[in-house]
């Protein structure tokens, strides 16, 4: 279990069920193939990101729906099993969101996602969450949702003055950056380039140029994941990399799930831009170890572990 935690976090987001088929070859039109094994996993970046944050010792309250079928009972339970508190977790008349994913032996993928009761979170619903989001320590979100309904619980945030951590995926281009403000926000290499049109590996070089587009955007940091590559934060000031932590990885399913919910709660707790940064590219390391987007999570104890074995490492060389 993780230790609690003084971060308050509302996370808003999808939660899907995840069908994986192994498969010795992927599908051609109009085939018919056997699966050689069937998994099934909870998925979905709003549940990842709270179950992320509730390892890590914060207290974590997802506002999202479920359909009323066995599957959105059994995540429920799952949740609550993790000490996420569902109580503004909607159950409506649909089936719960679902990721039909089929993999073969090279790891090729195809993918049928059925947004389910997740396409049921409106804007209206949003707003009638809005006394539990205007006293959380963070708001935590992605765009797994109706873009109505991201925007309006940032609105909220931004009235309240509570802090918010924007993991822009999928991209949408009608987002409205110049309407709210954005304390942080959460990106991958590629998911860099298509929004801000720069490159993120020459973010250093290029420093006014990337301070224009987040002034433009009303972004306060942005935090640039690469990988095995240091992570990037870009703020109005200066351009910074923190290094990622060293892993052979197995599965890099849900990594970017896994450092949003530590780097919120870190965020929450106080803790410098940077040290939120270490804690989060640990933790995303660390989850790539196991199979599957959460099944990977660690816990807090094992990423200050993990820091700390780092950190002896590093005097050891010195």
């Amino acid at each position: 279990m993780a230790r609690p935690s003084a971060a308050s976090l509302v996370v808003v987001g999808s939660l899907n069920v995840d069908f994986i088929a192994g498969v010795t070859h992927l599908p051609k039109p109009g085939d018919t193939i056997v699966a050689n094994q069937l998994t099934k996993r909870f998925g979905g970046k709003g549940g990842n990101q709270a179950l992320s944050a509730a390892r890590h010792g914060a207290q974590v309250m997802i506002i999202g729906c479920l359909g009323d079928d066995p599957d959105g009972r059994d995540y429920r339970n799952h949740l609550r099993r993790e000490g996420v508190n569902c109580s503004a977790l909607n159950t409506v008349r649909s089936v719960t969101g679902c990721a039909h994913i089929t993999v073969d032996g090279k790891g090729e993928n195809q993918i049928v996602v059925i947004p389910g009761a997740n396409g049921t979170l409106t804007g209206p619903s949003i707003k009638m969450q809005r006394a539990r989001i205007a006293v959380a320590g963070a708001l935590l979100l992605q765009l797994e949702i109706p873009l109505e309904s991201a925007v309006e619980a940032i609105k909220i945030a931004n009235e309240s003055k509570v802090p918010v951590i924007l993991n822009p995926s999928p991209v949408n281009g009608d987002f409205p950056w110049n309407e709210v403000r954005l304390d942080a926000v959460l990106v991958n290499d590629n998911e860099a380039r298509e929004i801000f049109g720069l490159t993120p590996s020459a973010a250093a070089q290029h420093h006014d140029s990337w301070k224009e587009r987040l002034t433009s955007k009303r972004i306060r940091h942005l935090v640039i994941t690469r990988g095995a590559q240091p992570t990037l934060l870009i703020s109005k000031t200066a351009v910074t990399e923190v290094p990622a932590h060293p892993v052979q990885p197995v599965d890099t399913v849900g990594a970017g799930d896994t450092f949003a919910g530590v780097f919120a709660t870190q965020l929450a707790e106080g803790a410098e831009l940077a040290e939120a940064i270490r804690w989060a590219n640990t933790a995303a390391a660390l989850s790539t170890l196991k199979h599957g987007a959460q099944e990977g999570i660690p816990y807090r104890g094992d990423v200050q572990s993990a820091l700390q074995e780092t950190k002896s490492s590093a005097r050891t060389r010195a």
